[in-house]
């Protein structure tokens, strides 16, 4: 039987995906693609919604040091947000610990800071450092596995995530120069059979796991719920190796 993602957008103009197979519990995102995490509290009422996304303006600069003798509290802004507002919030923000930055992503979930993120894959020179590991978080709105900035152009990523049951992976980008990254969210979402929200710089967009866009939106602020699909298919190959003889004297 076809079931279609369930779809609520504003300002959009995708059609919703059709596929087949098991609909999880459905997740109401709302994403933030401009202006810092402050900005949105101050301004705004809390959103209805399971999952809060702000990208790399969110937070923005997270010096640990500071954040650990108390002279800034932006992780803890993000914890009281996800309290007040009932949520899971993931805030994008240029770390550095000792000097060494990364592009990383907090997650908070009901008042609580579950961890945070770091982009795996540094491509050539850059003044970003790569991390050092993935993790699936689960929060009260279901399993979300993290993609940051140019992790999102190594599959291998997104398919490891899935591999530890993500329901859904929340992409966040820089600014989107070009097809490339459109392409790839596509690309990981139907390799690794889970949505890919990605929330970049004054762009939201959804890949559905057939590699369709489910919702693309240049607006500050806007919406979408999406029930996690999970569709199994037995795939077999013929490699070179894996040679085994037996002694004929043992």
């Amino acid at each position: 039987m076809t079931k279609s993602v369930k779809v609520h957008n504003k300002g959009t103009f995708c059609s919703p995906p059709q596929y087949n197979g098991e609909e999880g519990r459905a997740m109401r995102i709302h994403f933030v693609t401009e202006g810092t995490l402050n900005e949105f509290w101050d301004a705004s009422r809390a959103p209805a919604c399971d999952v809060l996304v702000f990208g790399f303006s969110g937070l923005g600069e997270v010096n640990y040091a500071r954040e650990l003798s108390g002279t800034t509290s932006k992780l803890e802004d993000a914890a009281i947000l996800s309290r007040e507002a009932a949520c899971t919030v993931v805030a994008g923000c240029y770390t550095d610990s000792c000097g060494i930055r990364r592009k990383s992503a907090a997650v908070a979930d009901r008042g609580r800071i579950l961890g945070v993120s770091d982009m795996l894959g540094a491509i050539d020179s850059s003044d970003f450092k790569s991390g050092g590991a993935l993790k699936v978080y689960e929060t009260a709105a279901g399993k979300i596995g993290i993609l940051i900035a140019e992790d999102l152009y190594f599959p291998e990523i997104a398919q490891m995530l899935s591999l530890c049951d993500a329901d859904i992976i929340v992409s966040l980008f820089e600014e989107i120069g070009d097809f490339v990254p459109q392409l790839m969210l596509r690309a990981d979402a139907f390799v690794s059979g889970v949505p890919i929200a990605m929330c970049a710089a004054g762009m939201a967009q959804v890949a559905s796991v057939t590699g369709e866009i489910a919702l693309l939106s240049p607006k500050k602020e806007c919406d979408y719920t999406v029930a996690p699909a999970r569709e199994y298919h037995v795939v077999s190959g013929r490699r070179r190796g894996f040679a085994r003889r037996m002694p004929a004297d043992f």
